[in-house]
This record gives C-alpha cells, structure tokens and sequence, in this order.
C-alpha cells in the first residue's frame, strides 16, 4: 500500500509540480521562498495523500494559500516600520545586579502573571489582544497584571523609581 501511495505521489509531483511551483513563486514572490512553500504544502499534502488521491492539486493550492497568509500574518507582527527620524536612544543599561534581582523576580511570578506582563509590556498588546491570546476576560487580564506589578513592586525595592509608573501601569 505505501508503494502505491509513493508511486501515485511521485507521479502527481513530477506531473503537476511545475505548476504548482508556478502559483507557489506567484504567491511568495521569490524562487527559494515559493520552493520552500511548495515543499511544506506537498509535504502535508503526502500526509494525508489517501484521503485526497483524486482532487489533489485544488487540495494542494489551497494549502499554498493559507500556509502563505499565515506566513503574511507572521511576518505583519514582527515587521519592521520605516521611519524618517530614527527612535530615541534607549537609556542606560540598568545596574547588572539589579537586571539579576528583576529577572529572578519575573521568575518568581506564577506563569499566567509572567505572560501577561510579556504580552503587555514587552510584547505592547493591549488587555483586549492578550485576553484573546490567552483565551481569558479582559478583566482578568488587567487583575493579573494588577497582582503581578504589585508582586514586582514588593520583590524590587525602587522598581518605580526606575520606570515611569504611567507606563508600567498602562
């Protein structure tokens, strides 16, 4: 049975793979990209071969698409932002010590907390976005970040001295 499944795969990607790299280098717009998208597509697409012998290429754009939007998506949240004047300087770099007593203090924090303050602070996500992402309320979003600052500001005497507190408390 896994012979026939090869042959037939074989088959389908020596007939149709030029096509396919065709709509792969349309939709990525580079040679190495589009091989790399058609590659992964045809790779799940031999997962689950038996199931889709018959309407194969269909089966295989459509994975084309969705794996490039989703390669869109990614690359849309962490994409960079021309600027004409370059940002500000970021300040000094703190004491090492006291970069060693915040971290081990993050630790400290229960790992919803420690999330929420990523998604929030370094991540910049509003409490609407990191409720989505955690599947949570928005409100328990802004109770756990309330929990985990109070928490930060207890372990790390003088954290609000070093921050802004209207930009921690956001």
């Amino acid at each position: 049975m896994a012979e026939v499944v090869d042959g037939e795969f074989t088959a389908f990607v020596n007939e149709r793979g030029a096509a396919l790299l065709r709509v792969a280098y349309a939709l990525a717009g580079e040679q190495h990209a589009a091989e790399d998208l058609l590659q992964n597509a045809l790779a799940k697409a031999y997962a689950r071969w038996p199931r889709i012998r018959g309407d194969a290429e269909p089966y295989v754009k459509r994975i084309l698409y969705h794996d490039q939007v989703s390669g869109w998506r990614r690359r849309a949240r962490r994409a960079e932002i021309p600027v004409a004047e370059p940002p500000e300087r970021a300040a000094a770099a703190p004491d090492p010590d006291l970069r060693l007593l915040l971290r081990n203090a993050l630790l400290a924090l229960p790992p919803r907390q420690r999330a929420v303050l990523t998604l929030r602070y370094l991540e910049d996500l509003s409490v609407e976005q990191t409720a989505a992402l955690l599947g949570c309320r928005a409100g328990t979003v802004a109770s756990q970040a309330s929990k985990a600052l109070a928490k930060l500001r207890h372990l790390v005497p003088g954290l609000d001295e070093l921050t802004d507190h209207a930009e921690v408390t956001r």
